[in-house]
């Protein structure tokens, strides 16, 4: 088609293959648009198009992604208010002969199993590094291999500051859980491979190591969302790789160091034993 519809906060190129949705930066547009920027929906990610009445003298085009084909769907859970769906385009009223008949031309390109799950991503996760900082901590991702949590010494509790920083590999993992921070219970969860792992997480994220825990201001969607969709994509396409048994992590001098004098200090405040911060010690030792 070749063709641009612009509307409130977004704009859609339409190509022969996708739609290009570009978001607008602004006071007034969802901080996770400006974050996105850019995204490339293919027409085989595509379930249905939809146009209906909007508020206010508007009308919504809304494209519905297949179920497993973006991850930041996946990650999200319907958890995102309407306003800060990425697949609503929302235009004035006097545009709605027009919205029609680009909602045609998809429906038109849509695939025939438009309504089954596909069998991996077909929309691209946010790439490069991601981070953001949590209530309990901070929480990093470079990207591909590896996801840390650093604790915070006023947000973190007594059960996470014993566990020390954690640091996951992605091949160990098999999933992400994000509850939104906009609720009482927000937090992002990693979930371990393995036999028994559901079992034996705490039952609140405040006590898991594998958690952090979301707040007032700390943690926010347009942060913790694409941050979790980013580790969620890396881990569906790490699946196809074999985790190697006993596999150690990434050399990292800087980190070790910094594990052990985070173990030093709760040792001087007695939060973990002679025999304890010795044990501990030297397995970080044994990392280098």
């Amino acid at each position: 088609m070749g063709d641009v519809l612009a509307g409130i906060h977004a704009t859609w190129q339409f190509e022969s293959d996708a739609i290009v949705i570009r978001f607008e930066r602004g006071i007034r547009t969802p901080r996770l648009f400006g974050t996105l920027r850019e995204r490339r929906i293919p027409h085989e990610a595509l379930a249905s198009v939809t146009l209906a009445p909007g508020k206010r003298g508007t009308v919504v085009l809304h494209a519905v992604p297949r179920p497993g084909a973006d991850p930041l769907v996946e990650a999200a859970a319907g958890q995102l208010k309407e306003g800060g769906d990425p697949y609503r385009l929302v235009l004035p009223v006097d545009r709605e002969a027009q919205a029609a008949y680009y909602r045609d031309e998809l429906l038109a390109r849509l695939p025939r199993d438009a309504a089954e799950p596909t069998d991996g991503f077909l929309v691209a996760a946010p790439e490069g590094p991601q981070s953001f900082k949590a209530y309990d901590g901070k929480a990093s991702f470079d990207g591909s291999a590896q996801v840390v949590f650093r604790w915070s010494r006023t947000g973190a509790s007594s059960e996470k500051w014993r566990a020390g920083d954690q640091f996951f590999a992605v091949r160990e993992l098999s999933g992400v859980e994000w509850r939104s921070p906009e609720s009482p219970d927000g937090c992002l969860r990693l979930l371990p491979r393995g036999a028994g792992a559901e079992s034996a997480r705490p039952p609140h994220p405040d006590l898991d190591p594998a958690s952090v825990v979301f707040g007032h201001r700390y943690g926010l969607v347009h942060e913790s969302l694409p941050f979790a969709a980013a580790v969620l994509a890396a881990i569906r396409g790490s699946a196809r790789v074999p985790a190697v048994p006993g596999a150690a992590r990434p050399y990292d001098p800087a980190g070790v160091g910094e594990r052990i004098r985070h173990l030093g200090e709760l040792h001087q405040a007695g939060l973990v034993t002679d025999e304890e911060f010795s044990s501990r010690k030297a397995e970080l030792l044994a990392e280098l």
